[in-house]
């Protein structure tokens, strides 16, 4: 029989295979750049979520356009310029937007839909419940839109912030929309300057919630979870891991994608239609880093969730593909069955004054065209304290209920505020439940532990998505496996992890918490993630150059199992020609090292003169 060049998701380990694998250099040194630059040798160990927001803190110097205190550098007349360019893109009756009026804030109010009207026809998965097609959202409520009145709102765009991203925006949609809220803003009708506190306390609520890792008895009536997923990116193999740890069938799943990750939505489906707790939003976002996006996402699953009526859940929990259970889904029941009438979520800290600077609160902020864009200065409502930290946290379904369904001016009228903030999910929910009359339900702990090291996390890598600097976590490494093994504090997950980078921390944990795996599990050191597939991506999506390395990493597959029958010249078994475009490209990790490609593709075979599909790692 003649030798063929496959490989298997489920057995390929790396052993016995040709030590002969040709890999091209310029994409070795780019991948091992890539992916290993995540581990940083040096991290800074601290339990602590404290400062756990996505900005770094020298927050004078925060934003691509220089800090707010800084002269305008150049003349005046280049900001002219642009504006008189921009204005030439857009036509003069762009700037006079659609007519507005300042919004009442009452207790009585007329009710409206808070969830954004889906985007395209709905993306079903299974058992969909039958609200989705009974109940269809009216208008969009994340930023409320203003009524109309009759008279026209002349407006004069002086602002260099305005001006720069109406120079630098792709689409006349997107320009229109940022003269639009512009203009609104400085009429002060885009918000409210007000708004109401309803919490009976002065201050923060100082709330414990203690844990006992010693007490074994269960709850009396355990409490069930609605997990929402919030995944991006191609990871599927870490994503599957991460539902294996945290799934359970007394427990419920609801999963967005986002709109740009068709491949990864594919898989959940398939991974969906396999249990009856689990589904996928039948609608998707492109929820941006720092995007207003996010948080729609967020109050628009919790409608969908709170309307299911044939899902029964106590507590809401959101995680991304990058976290990880450190304790198992019983000790996670038993506690948070003690607390049901608690909120768990992490602030920045008590210098209040500070953080609006950081965070960038007191700017306005529009996303239009994938990109969150800075347009100048505002207050901040008055009447409220403004609290904010980390966007990961634990709700009870009392507070989602009160956030998604209240009518009052706190919500709403913050709903508002936050239609037009940078990293409004690190904020909104924060000071919603601190200013409301479920103040006393907060606790400062959002249950997590997160891998933050300011100095290597901190490098503005989000501006060409944002008008502002950002941060990220750092990658756990399997050094990092103490801190998770002795936290004494209620701490239930973690974050990030990347099996890119490191798939042996994510052994580790899975061998703490659910015991070892057997010696000789087929693939346990193997990792492989997918970067290309031509049924959710197209040829399209793929650079000229990229295709044509693909093609030669074909060639030379075909040309290795050719290579086999050296010694039998006639037999042409194993000979391929007219070879088809890749089907599929995964990158291939053995014990977190970058191995090569492994590449699916059809080829005739010129034995048979038959379509075959062949597999190859290269």
């Amino acid at each position: 029989t003649c030798w063929r060049d496959r490989w298997s998701h489920s057995d390929h380990t790396g052993k016995g295979s040709d030590p002969n694998v040709i890999i091209f250099n310029t994409f070795v040194l780019f991948f091992q750049d890539v992916y290993q630059s995540h581990g940083p040798k040096d991290k800074a160990h601290l339990d602590s979520n404290n400062n756990e927001n996505s900005v770094p803190k020298d927050f004078d110097s925060n934003s691509i356009l220089g800090a707010r205190s800084q002269h305008q550098r150049g003349p005046v007349q280049n900001v002219q310029r642009k504006l008189d360019k921009t204005q030439t893109m857009l036509g003069n009756q762009v700037l006079r937007p659609a007519p507005v009026t300042p919004q009442s804030h009452n207790h009585t109010h007329k009710s409206r839909s808070q969830i954004p009207t889906p985007p395209g026809p709905a993306q079903g998965s299974n058992q969909d419940p039958p609200f989705y097609q009974t109940r269809r959202p009216a208008s969009p409520a994340l930023p409320p839109s203003p009524e109309s009145k009759p008279e026209q709102l002349q407006c004069e765009l002086s602002g260099k912030e305005a001006i720069s991203a109406l120079s630098r925006s792709q689409s006349r949609e997107c320009r229109q929309q940022i003269v639009e809220v512009y203009c609104k803003h400085k009429d002060k009708v885009l918000m409210p300057e007000k708004v109401p506190r309803f919490c009976p306390i002065e201050g923060k609520a100082n709330v414990q919630a203690q844990w006992d890792t010693a007490e074994t008895s269960g709850p009396a009536r355990p409490v069930r979870l609605a997990f929402v997923l919030v995944v991006h990116g191609r990871a599927s193999r870490q994503l599957q891991r991460l539902f294996k740890a945290v799934y359970h069938t007394s427990h419920y799943y609801y999963i967005h994608v986002d709109q740009r990750s068709n491949y990864l939505h594919r898989e959940v489906l398939s991974l969906a239609a396999r249990f009856p707790n689990v589904r996928v939003t039948p609608w998707r976002m492109a929820t941006i880093w720092g995007g207003a996006s996010l948080l729609s996402m967020y109050l628009r699953s919790m409608k969908d969730l709170l309307l299911m009526s044939d899902w029964s859940w106590d507590f809401f929990i959101n995680l991304s593909a990058a976290d990880y259970p450190i304790r198992t889904s019983e000790q996670l029941v038993a506690f948070l069955s003690k607390h049901q009438n608690l909120n768990f979520i992490k602030s920045h800290g008590r210098d209040n004054a500070r953080f609006i600077r950081k965070q960038g609160l007191d700017r306005l902020f529009y996303e239009c065209d994938a990109h969150m864009w800075r347009l100048g200065d505002r207050r901040i409502p008055e009447g409220i304290t403004v609290d904010g930290g980390s966007d990961w946290f634990l709700f009870n379904r009392a507070f989602v209920d009160y956030v998604v369904n209240s009518e009052d001016e706190l919500v709403n009228g913050l709903k508002q505020f936050y239609g037009y903030t940078l990293l409004p999910a690190e904020s909104f929910f924060h000071t919603v439940l601190e200013n409301s009359v479920l103040c006393q339900t907060m606790v400062d702990n959002n249950l997590r532990l997160t891998n933050w090291n300011r100095r290597l996390g901190c490098k503005c890598q989000y501006k060409h998505i944002v008008d502002w600097c950002g941060c990220s976590p750092n990658d756990f490494q399997p050094s990092d496996l103490p801190r998770f093994q002795q936290t004494s504090r209620p701490t239930f997950f973690a974050r990030k992890f990347e099996a890119s980078v490191s798939q042996e921390i994510i052994n580790q944990l899975d061998s703490f918490l659910f015991g070892p795996y057997p010696p000789d599990t087929p693939g346990l050191q193997a990792y492989w993630e997918n970067v290309y597939e031509q049924e959710t991506d197209g040829l399209s999506s793929l650079s000229d150059a990229t295709l044509s390395h693909y093609h030669a990493f074909a060639r030379m597959g075909v040309s290795r199992a050719a290579a086999s029958l050296r010694a039998r010249p006639e037999d042409n078994s194993c000979r391929f020609g007219a070879l088809s475009h890749p089907l599929s490209v995964h990158l291939y990790f053995l014990s977190d090292r970058f191995q090569g490609y492994l590449l699916r593709l059809l080829a005739t075979n010129r034995g048979s003169a038959q379509l075959e599909g062949l597999e190859t790692w290269v």
